[in-house]
């Protein structure tokens, strides 16, 4: 299969550097002409929680050419439309693009390239791009978990898709996908966004006393429009973040979720959210994809989300450059 990815950032560079290291080949597509430089002249340099630098093939989007069997989707959601329908002219007749966006992306890509080409993937790590061919790997390699699947039956490229991922970490095709897709959007709600209005990481934001309290306030109002919209959360890395993390106002089952969440941040504490780059340079931010679909879903079943709802209030006054990202931020809700 020849295989792309588009919007080779932090995530995107990681990725296609593990790829080629472990023997597969896929080209590295991004806007940022100094970083295709970077690519070309170095290689890939991933740092943090690995070091190694390996040989890689990079373009900018002008210098694609040919068609490529699946295209992994790895930009901004708020320019799905545009990007997905450019990606057409390079989509082999049966081939795939699969997102691995945050929120959930797929009916985005699917209007525009069918159902029957749209491929979805959870991905639960993370990682910071310091340019010029460099990105910072800021979970341990081996939470680097993929969770494959789509909302659109069966597909023929899956196993390859699947094959393909599976040298840069640990692939779950998922039968219950919406159920994958939801448990990583419940996570992000709670810590992504946290991160991007306080600038803190995620381990940060779990040791932080206000800070644990409204991520797990957080968690239970995505589990509860989720319940509400019958979807079953599934397992995220092995674990039933649903039976450990719901607990309303139960005293005791909520102390052992406070007490455990930072615990469960250990491996990933040195993330922080790519939105908070984003609204630091008052750029608009995927608030919207991410808490704002909670916030959608909950109007949609008539479910008031005030938390979910507050994140994208909050992150939006930070890009439009009327608050000030900081941990003060977590007062507005309490």
């Amino acid at each position: 299969m020849r295989a792309a990815i588009y919007g080779a950032g932090a995530m995107g560079t990681i990725l296609g550097a593990y790829i080629t290291k472990n023997g597969g080949k896929i080209d590295l597509i991004t806007r940022n002409i100094e970083h295709v430089r970077g690519l070309r002249t170095e290689g890939a340099h991933v740092m943090g929680q690995a070091d190694f630098t390996v040989p890689v093939t990079a373009y900018t989007p002008e210098e694609m050419s040919g068609m490529y069997d699946v295209i992994f989707l790895m930009t901004k959601q708020r320019e799905n439309t545009a990007i997905c329908e450019f990606l057409t002219h390079y989509l082999a007749e049966d081939g795939v693009i699969c997102t691995t966006q945050n929120g959930l992306p797929e009916p985005s890509v699917a209007a525009v390239v069918g159902e029957e080409r749209t491929l979805g993937c959870a991905v639960s790590w993370g990682a910071t791009n310091l340019g010029g061919g460099i990105a910072e790997l800021t979970s341990k390699p081996d939470k680097m978990t993929f969770s494959l699947g789509t909302l659109y039956g069966d597909n023929p490229r899956m196993r390859a898709v699947a094959n393909i991922l599976s040298r840069a970490g640990k692939v779950k095709i998922e039968e219950n996908f919406i159920g994958a897709r939801w448990a990583k959007l419940s996570v992000n709600c709670a810590f992504s966004s946290l991160s991007a209005m306080t600038g803190l990481t995620f381990g940060q934001v779990a040791r932080d006393p206000k800070g644990r309290q409204i991520a797990l306030n957080i968690l239970n109002e995505c589990f509860a429009v989720a319940k509400a919209a019958d979807i079953k959360i599934a397992r995220l890395q092995g674990h039933n973040i649903e039976r450990i993390y719901s607990c309303g106002d139960h005293g005791f089952k909520r102390r052992i979720a406070l007490w455990l969440l930072p615990f469960a941040m250990s491996s990933h504490r040195d993330i922080k959210s790519g939105m908070y780059f984003d609204v630091i340079k008052g750029r608009k931010s995927d608030i919207d994809f991410v808490n704002g679909v909670v916030a959608e879903f909950g109007r949609s079943l008539e479910m008031d989300t005030p938390l979910n709802s507050l994140c994208v209030q909050f992150v939006d006054e930070i890009s439009e450059g009327r608050r000030a990202a900081g941990v003060e931020n977590f007062d507005g809700f309490l």
